[in-house]
C-alpha cells in the first residue's frame, strides 16, 4: 500500500494490474476512501494499471495544506497520472469523485480518455435530506469545538450517524452486504476527518458544473441509483440536458452506492463500456498482454468488416472483447448443417467456403453439395441461424489456405445490446443491412438465372434441332 509524494502532497494508493498498461484512476467520494471503489478494482485490473486513491484528508492520505477545493483535487490527480502514464487515463469516479473526474476532463482534456461516473455530483447541491439533516453536523465539524461535540455524541449514542445516513445512502431493497456497510460507515466516521468533510461539502457547492458539461470532450458512462438520496436524480437531468453524448443509465434497487448495491449490473455496464469480457467465468480473470494486443488488433480489423460498419473505436473495442478467434486448417468444417446456430462468424483471415445441397438435406449426400461462394476477410455469416437458433442452411468450410474466424456467441451479443443501447442498435442495423444486401444479391442471381433459362427456351423453341444445352450458373 504505497504512499506517493506528488508536488509535496502524500497520496495513499491501492494498485492492481500490470505496470505499463493504460492507467485507470479510481476516485472515491465525500466522507469515504479507496474502499468505495473496491468492487471494481479486480474487474479493471484485468486490462488496466489500476490506481485507487485516498483523496487528501481521507483514508491514509494527509489533508491538503490549504482549504480543500475540487480543482485542487483535479490538478493533483492530473499530476499523479503523468507520474504513472505517458498517455491518457480512464477515470472512474464516485459521487464527489465523479465531480473531480469531470473537473479534470475540463481542466486537463489530454489526460482523460474516458470516464465512468457513479452517482456523480454535478451541481454540488446535495439532496434536501442531506442539507436538512446531515449538513448541520457537517457544519459543526468545520470548527474544532464542534468536531469534539460530534465525536463525543457519536461515542455516547451508538450508531446515531448510521440512523441518519442510511436512508440517504442506500435503497430500500439494497443489495449491500453487512460487512461492506460497516466498512463504509467506518470510513465515513474516521476520526480526524471532520474538517476536510466540512470543506468538501462547501467545495462541491462552489464547483457547480452545470453550464459546463457541453465542453467535456471525453466520452462517459454515467450510472445512477434510482433511489439515490445523496446526489439527487435532478443532477442526472442536468446531464441529460447539457451532455447528451454521455451514456446515462439508471439502476433500480440501488441508492448512492450502485457498485455495492447492484454489483452485477454495475460491473456488466462497466465491462461493456471499457471493452472487458462479459462472460461470468472471465469477469475477474486477468487478461494477459497478448490478449490485450489481440483485442486492439481485432478492433482495428473490425473497422473494415460488415458487422462494425460506422462503429467508432471505443465501440469496436467493446465488440472485439466479445470475439473468440478460432483457426481451421484447409477443408476443415467450421459449422455444418446438422448444427443448431448459436454463433455468428466474421472471417478474420483466409477464406471460408459455403457449401449447400441444392436438393435439400433430405435427398442430398456430402458429394452432392455445391460450392455457393467464398467469403473473404470482413465478411459475416451465420446470422440467420444465430437469430432463430435453427439449423444452418449450408456448411462452412475453411478455404484453400485455411481460415481464422471470429466467433460471436448469441448470448454475449444480446448482453452487449442490453448493456449498450447505442452500440446494440448500430450492431443490429449492420447485421440487418448485411442480410438485406445478401438477399438482394440472391434475388438478382435468381432473376439472372431465370432470364437465361427463358432465353434458352426461346432458342429451342425457334430451332428444335438446337443441341446446345443450358448450363445453369
Amino acid at each position: 500500500m504505497p504512499i506517493y509524494n506528488i508536488n509535496g502532497q502524500n497520496i495513499h494508493v491501492i494498485e492492481e494490474g500490470a505496470p505499463g498498461r493504460q492507467v485507470a484512476l479510481l476516485i472515491h467520494g465525500w466522507s469515504s476512501s479507496w474502499y468505495a471503489m473496491s468492487p471494481l478494482i479486480g474487474l479493471l485490473g484485468q486490462r488496466f494499471r489500476v490506481l485507487a486513491v485516498d483523496l487528501p484528508g481521507y483514508g491514509q492520505s494527509p489533508r491538503l495544506a490549504e482549504r480543500t477545493t475540487i480543482p485542487q483535487y483535479a490538478d493533483l490527480l492530473a499530476e499523479l497520472i503523468t507520474r504513472f502514464s505517458d498517455g491518457p487515463a480512464v477515470l472512474i469516479g464516485h459521487s464527489m469523485g465523479g465531480m473531480t473526474s469531470v473537473t479534470m476532463a475540463l481542466r486537463h482534456p489530454p489526460l482523460v480518455e474516458r470516464m465512468v461516473l457513479l452517482g456523480p455530483t454535478i451541481t454540488g447541491r446535495l439532496s434536501r435530506y442531506i442539507n436538512a439533516v446531515v449538513s448541520p453536523i457537517t457544519l459543526l465539524e468545520r470548527f474544532g469545538l464542534g468536531s469534539l461535540i460530534v465525536s463525543f455524541t457519536e461515542r455516547a449514542v451508538v450508531g446515531i450517524s448510521d440512523r441518519i445516513m442510511r436512508p440517504a445512502s442506500f435503497a430500500e431493497r439494497t443489495g449491500i452486504t453487512e460487512d461492506d456497510y460497516r466498512r463504509l460507515r467506518e470510513d465515513a466516521r474516521r476520526p480526524g476527518q471532520g474538517k476536510v468533510r466540512a470543506e468538501c461539502y462547501f467545495a462541491m457547492r462552489e464547483n457547480n458544473l452545470s453550464g459546463q458539461l457541453a465542453r467535456v470532450e471525453s466520452p462517459a458512462l454515467v450510472i445512477w441509483g434510482a433511489e439515490d438520496n445523496t446526489v439527487p436524480l435532478r443532477d442526472a437531468g442536468v446531464i441529460a440536458d447539457e451532455w447528451p453524448t454521455a451514456d446515462l443509465r439508471i439502476l433500480p434497487k440501488a441508492g448512492h452506492w450502485p457498485q455495492f448495491e447492484a454489483p452485477q449490473a454495475t460491473r456488466r455496464l462497466v465491462a461493456s463500456y471499457l471493452g472487458l469480457p462479459l462472460s461470468s467465468d472471465k469477469i475477474n480473470t486477468p487478461v494477459d498482454d497478448k490478449e490485450l494486443v489481440q483485442i486492439r488488433d481485432i478492433a482495428q480489423f473490425l473497422a473494415h468488416s460488415d458487422i462494425a460498419n460506422n462503429l467508432n473505436l471505443a465501440q469496436r473495442v467493446r465488440l472485439a472483447a466479445q470475439a473468440v478467434p478460432r483457426t481451421y486448417a484447409r477443408g476443415e468444417t467450421i459449422a455444418g448443417t446438422s448444427q443448431a446456430g448459436s454463433e455468428l462468424y466474421v472471417v478474420y483471415n483466409g477464406t471460408v467456403e459455403v457449401w449447400s445441397d441444392p436438393d435439400g438435406p433430405a435427398v442430398g449426400t456430402p458429394g452432392h453439395k455445391q460450392l455457393v461462394t467464398n467469403l473473404r476477410p470482413g465478411a459475416m455469416t451465420g446470422e440467420y441461424a444465430m437469430f432463430d437458433q435453427g439449423g444452418r442452411s449450408a456448411d462452412l468450410v475453411a478455404g484453400k489456405s485455411g481460415a481464422t474466424i471470429l466467433a460471436f456467441d448469441r448470448d454475449r451479443l444480446l448482453a452487449l445490446c442490453e448493456d449498450d443501447a447505442v452500440l446494440g442498435t448500430r450492431l443490429l442495423w449492420n447485421i440487418g443491412t448485411a442480410m438485406t444486401q445478401r438477399v438482394r444479391f440472391i434475388i438478382w442471381q435468381l432473376q439472372r438465372a431465370s432470364q437465361r433459362m427463358e432465353a434458352e427456351q426461346q432458342v429451342l423453341k425457334e430451332d428444335p434441332d438446337k443441341t446446345r444445352k443450358y448450363q445453369p450458373l
